[in-house]
């Protein structure tokens, strides 16, 4: 009697000592520290793939100034130098015979010139390559925005892998624990012959497919490790968990459909490479029409010849060039130019067909991972319930350890689809505020320093000189 207490208070104290162990799964979170906009901050700094699309940009903008210069005059100077020997022998004849007479000249010819040209009138090309190169620029920006939402995407989702993967490989090591107590409690039964050699079998082979998952589990944390330091530039500390951006996205799915079509900065970009090929048609065009310019040549020059030492010439030349046939060339750029324009306008509608299936596609990944939150959740709770009633069942033999280990298993699994769900729900939120053109530093109200384009462009877009960029390279 008392050796049948002795074992049954044993079977208690393992039971309790399961409990404790497995207590911690049920808020399988990490130690806060970086949070989320920290890391979306940490990433608008020092992704290099946004750092070199600000550099793509300010390269863009060169093009404006450039296309300007066909208002500004150009001006060359000339400068020339040689040496000029000329040796002479004529003969004059006279009634007393002929005469010969010889003369000799060294001279150093030099001159200085000058030349200024100036186009008045080129069929309004000058203009054109000016507005197509803003537009350039527009939608360069554009594309800037792009690249800036995507950016802050993959940092979100970089973020919460590695926050997912933390989270499930604690649960995957405390199972570990929780299965090696089983299975040490198992061993003591058996010992005193409460159960047999197969019960000790199942719970060892429970605690090696549990180590093989905590070494997938490590597996997959080192890959979310180094994909966090590629997407946000930084090495990862312990983080804290995440907030969905719900309250900046709109509130029904026809409103984000509309708000994607119209925000989202693909498709600005690619509204701007209309404008982009509809000028490049205008200045095809303007080849067939009349250029006028003019010129200012002055030339100073010395030592021209022995009798003149020194001549100045200047003269202002006005010249009109009227194309009447270059070989068909104009007129197949400009058919070709139209064609590409037309390709423009097509892909203006595929892009915003692509954004409102993207919106689409993210909305009702939204709403699936809030379901599927409030399922996983209530799976929890009843997994959690099953588990304690086997574990009891069990202690008074209505149960075999089977059931417990399959019950524990539940539990885990229970756990680890509840963690990948508010996952997926942070990320599907980002998702969808990426889709309808929201995501972006000033849109998050992220506390940091918002990179300006107007900044640089404003440098240099009226520049006539200079070799140094604006920030002193």
């Amino acid at each position: 009697m008392v050796r049948g207490e002795a074992r049954a208070a044993a079977r208690r104290s393992a039971c309790l000592r399961i409990v404790a162990l497995a207590a911690p799964f049920a808020l399988p979170c990490v130690v806060r520290a970086d949070t989320l906009p920290w890391a979306l901050v940490q990433a608008y700094q020092n992704n290099p793939v946004l750092n070199a699309q600000r550099a793509s940009l300010r390269a863009q903008d060169e093009a404006v100034p450039q296309a300007l210069s066909g208002y500004r005059p150009r001006v060359s100077v000339t400068a020339s130098v040689g040496n000029q020997y000329t040796q002479t022998l004529s003969k004059t004849a006279t009634a007393g015979g002929p005469v010969y007479t010889g003369s000799r000249a060294d001279l150093t010819p030099h001159s200085v010139g000058l030349t200024a040209t100036q186009t008045l009138f080129n069929g309004f090309q000058t203009a054109n390559r000016t507005r197509q190169a803003e537009a350039q620029v527009s939608s360069g920006r554009a594309t800037l925005a792009f690249t800036e939402s995507t950016v802050l995407l993959q940092a979100a989702t970089a973020y919460m892998n590695l926050l997912r993967d933390a989270a499930i490989l604690d649960l995957q090591r405390r199972n570990v624990e929780v299965l090696q107590e089983q299975l040490r409690q198992t061993r003591d039964r058996f010992k005193v012959g409460e159960v047999t050699r197969t019960d000790v079998a199942q719970a060892e082979s429970r605690l090696a497919a549990g180590r093989a998952q905590v070494l997938t589990a490590e597996s997959n944390y080192i890959s979310s490790k180094a994909a966090y330091r590629q997407q946000i530039g930084v090495e990862p500390g312990r983080l804290a968990a995440a907030s969905p951006v719900d309250r900046y996205t709109p509130r029904t799915l026809a409103a984000a459909i509309e708000a994607g079509r119209e925000f989202n900065p693909a498709v600005a970009a690619a509204m701007f490479g209309i404008d982009v090929a509809l000028l490049q048609v205008k200045i095809n065009e303007g080849a067939l029409l009349p250029t006028v310019t003019a010129q200012v040549n002055v030339q100073q020059s010395w030592e021209v010849s022995p009798i003149i030492m020194k001549q100045l010439d200047a003269s202002i030349v006005g010249q009109v060039t009227v194309p009447i046939y270059q070989g068909g060339q104009e007129y197949s750029l400009i058919r070709q130019s139209k064609e590409t324009l037309g390709q423009q306008r097509i892909s203006l509608d595929t892009t915003r067909d692509q954004v409102q299936a993207n919106v689409t596609q993210a909305w009702g990944q939204l709403d699936a991972a809030k379901a599927q939150i409030q399922a996983t959740q209530a799976q929890v709770n009843s997994a959690e319930i099953a588990l304690n009633g086997v574990r009891e069942e069990a202690r008074v033999g209505q149960r075999t350890t089977l059931d417990v280990l399959n019950a524990q298993q539940e539990l885990v699994n229970a756990r680890v689809a509840l963690v990948t769900a508010q996952h997926d729900r942070v990320v599907a939120s980002y998702t969808l505020l990426s889709a309808v053109g929201g995501l972006s530093v000033g849109g998050l109200g992220l506390k940091t320093t918002v990179y300006d384009p107007m900044t640089h462009y404003q440098q240099v877009r009226d520049a006539w000189v200079g070799l140094r960029n604006p920030d002193g390279r």
